[in-house]
């Protein structure tokens, strides 16, 4: 049979590990509420609970158990006004602000109104929010207000599933090593010098782990992304965008992804710290309208 070479850095077909929780985790029940998955490792819908009532401990650790076994979670029609969503949002944690992008009725309330006449910006391309700043967001919560008639849907990629899937000569590469993050590379596809010029004291570069690992669930996770990751410490320039190229590409994989199909009112929780997200921009010219709460997150280890 005559030889044939396969291009080194690829992604090709073969079973892959789809591992939902680390290893030793103890899968047990919902008591508090019905959780439907969507997917074989990410994405679940909740049913039965009232967003707009204020979480019981035993609720909000059951939902956080879900967060972590699922990593994103949706909650049909719950229409929430912006007071209700923050304070949904504050039962992980304190509420990031964010100078780059449209405020909604509040400092901590962003607002994307997309379509229509509006310039496409943030969208369709795989990134987990804010990684640079120092601390990343440990997640966000995003209602969407107004749907397009078709289209319009978004995507999360399990990076955990990303991270297990890299071979060991890739793992052994990356593992104890730190990439830089810069807001400049992904503003400035939207943004002039003079808009982005007086934050860049705000937002220095940060360096973060290549590899990071859930402060909660201890599981070993791929931490870089399109938007903001610039280059990987101590390699060439050649060297960083060849293994950058071929680590974000992992998050491409449809076994590590759901799609949600949204509804006026429909919110989804997501982990920031275990996931990417892809806004599908499908939808010109109809309008999508969403507002979004993050919450602070800790430094990556």
């Amino acid at each position: 049979m005559r030889a044939a070479r396969v291009p080194d850095g690829g992604i090709y077909e073969g079973r892959r590990t789809l591992r939902r929780v680390p290893e030793g985790w103890e899968d047990r029940p919902y008591e508090l509420f019905r959780l439907v998955p969507l997917g074989r490792v990410i994405g679940a819908e909740i049913h039965g609970l009232d967003l707009s009532q204020p979480l019981g401990p035993a609720v909000r650790e059951e939902l956080n158990r879900a967060l972590l076994e699922w990593k994103v979670l949706f909650f049909r029609a719950q229409h929430l006004s912006p007071e209700h969503q923050r304070d949904f949002a504050r039962h992980w944690g304190e509420l990031e602000t964010n100078p780059l992008l449209a405020r909604g009725a509040s400092d901590e309330v962003v607002r994307f109104d997309k379509g229509g006449s509006a310039t496409p910006t943030f969208e369709n391309v795989w990134h987990a929010d804010v990684t640079f700043r120092e601390r990343p967001a440990l997640g966000a919560v995003l209602q969407l207000r107004e749907v397009p008639p078709v289209g319009g849907d978004t995507m999360w990629a399990d990076m955990g599933c990303a991270y297990d899937n890299l071979s060991d000569e890739i793992k052994e590469r990356i593992d104890g090593a730190t990439a830089v993050h810069d807001f400049i590379p992904g503003f400035s596809r939207f943004y002039g010098p003079e808009r982005l010029a007086p934050l860049q004291d705000q937002f220095p570069p940060v360096e973060h782990p290549v590899v990071r690992t859930h402060p909660e669930s201890g599981r070993k996770l791929l931490f870089v992304n399109t938007s903001f990751t610039t280059h990987i410490t101590g390699m060439s320039r050649e060297e960083s965008d060849r293994l950058l190229r071929e680590l974000v590409q992992q998050a491409h994989i449809p076994e590590y992804q759901v799609r949600f199909h949204w509804q006026p009112g429909d919110i989804a929780f997501w982990d920031n710290r275990a996931t990417q997200h892809y806004a599908v921009d499908d939808y010109a010219p109809h309008r999508r309208v969403a507002e979004r709460v993050a919450i602070a997150g800790d430094r990556p280890f």
